[in-house]
Parts: structure tokens; C-alpha cells; sequence
């Protein structure tokens, strides 16, 4: 297989416009009311579908409104709760044990540092940045595997794992880092999808590395 071609520093800008272009207030589809609501959420989140995650909140949060809820509940029942999820059982675990810290060593108050963050149970770095891009604004970059996708197919990266690929695209774009991190969410979950991307009329079409390889 030949190597896909960088894309170029002029190139880069481009496609950095044109991600702003025509997302310019991405948000998360993750519906939330707080930032314990979104923690748990983004957590629920791994390899499950947004859509999923948002069927299953609505009586989770009702049954565990708070972290001291969530600390002292009981296992199995918050097990039943997220039933349909992926992983639901290391989930329900995590969940637990992440309110149990929030409660014993941040007074209830789940910190807003990405360090502090992945100090909590099942909270990884991609997770506590996308806690802090959609929570914040701050300007990091979280790869998900759509934007992992969308960063290879468009050359923007090579690199072979999400924390590498997350470095390259940082270090290229710089700024506006939690807009473009939720246009390539969105672009690649709706347009640049993994089977049958929607290469026609494209706007990266131009800046796409691997369109031939979709034509029938």
C-alpha cells in the first residue's frame, strides 16, 4: 500500500477554514444539564453511539441526580440502568469509583484539569479533553475514531494510535482546537463515515487523500 501524502502546510490552513467554514458552533450531541451529567455522559460514550447514550441518561440521572447518589449506589441496578450500552459492566464499575473519588478527594466538585480528570476511574485522555472542550472551550484536541479517520484520510496525520494522531493535529492547527476537534466528529460521522463516505460534492474533496479508493 502506498504512503498517503502529508498534507502541507498551506493545505492545512485550508482545511482548517473550511472545517470552521461550515462548522462554525459545533457542539457535542450529548445532551446534558452539568458537568457531572456530561462526565457521565462522554463516559457512557466509548464505543457506543451518542444516540445510545442519550436513551440512557434521561433515568439514570433522575435515579443518581449527584455524585454523592452515584457513590453510594448500588452496582447492579446502576448495571441495569446502562444495560444497553457497550461495556456496561466495567462502566457501571467505573462510574461508581468516579463518583466515590469525586466525593472523597475533590468535596464533591469534579475537577476541571485534564490531570485531575484522568485520575478518575475510567476517565482516559481523550475523555477528560472532550470533558474540557465541550465544558470549557479549551483549546485541546480529542481523538475519537472518527476523527482519527478523517485525520488519516485527509493526511492531516500518519500515526498509528490516537494520542499520536492527537499531537499532530495540535501541533498543526494550534487554535480553535475544540471547534475543529467537533467538526471532525461530526463531519466524519455524517459525511467522511467509515463505509460508504459521502465523497460526492464532498467539501474536503479537493484535500482528500483516499477518495479513489471509494469510487465504484
Amino acid at each position: 500500500m502506498a504512503k498517503i501524502k502529508k498534507a502541507t502546510q498551506k493545505e492545512i490552513e485550508l482545511i482548517k477554514a473550511l472545517f470552521l467554514k461550515h462548522y462554525p458552533n459545533s457542539l457535542t450531541e450529548l445532551n446534558y444539564n452539568n458537568l457531572y451529567e456530561l462526565l457521565i455522559s462522554v463516559m457512557l460514550s466509548a464505543q457506543c453511539t451518542d444516540k445510545r447514550v442519550n436513551i440512557i441518561t434521561p433515568a439514570l440521572f433522575k435515579t443518581y441526580p449527584n455524585p454523592i447518589t452515584l457513590a453510594n449506589a448500588n452496582l447492579e441496578d446502576v448495571k441495569s440502568h446502562i444495560s444497553s450500552c457497550s461495556f456496561f459492566n466495567n462502566k457501571a464499575k467505573n462510574l461508581i469509583k468516579m463518583a466515590q473519588s469525586v466525593i472523597e478527594n475533590y468535596n464533591g466538585e469534579i475537577p476541571l484539569e485534564q490531570k485531575e480528570l484522568m485520575k478518575l476511574a475510567g476517565v482516559g485522555q481523550k475523555t477528560a479533553n472532550v470533558v474540557m472542550i465541550e465544558y470549557t472551550g479549551a483549546n485541546v484536541m480529542a481523538v475519537d475514531t472518527h476523527v482519527f479517520r478523517v485525520a488519516h484520510r485527509l493526511g492531516l496525520s500518519d500515526a498509528k494510535t490516537a494520542t499520536k494522531t492527537e499531537e499532530e493535529l495540535t501541533k498543526k492547527f494550534k487554535t480553535d482546537l475544540h471547534l475543529l476537534h467537533q467538526a471532525m466528529v461530526l463531519f466524519g460521522r455524517y459525511h467522511c463515515k467509515a463505509v460508504k463516505p459521502e465523497c460526492e460534492g464532498c467539501f474536503m474533496e479537493e484535500h482528500c487523500r483516499t477518495r479513489e479508493t471509494f469510487k465504484v
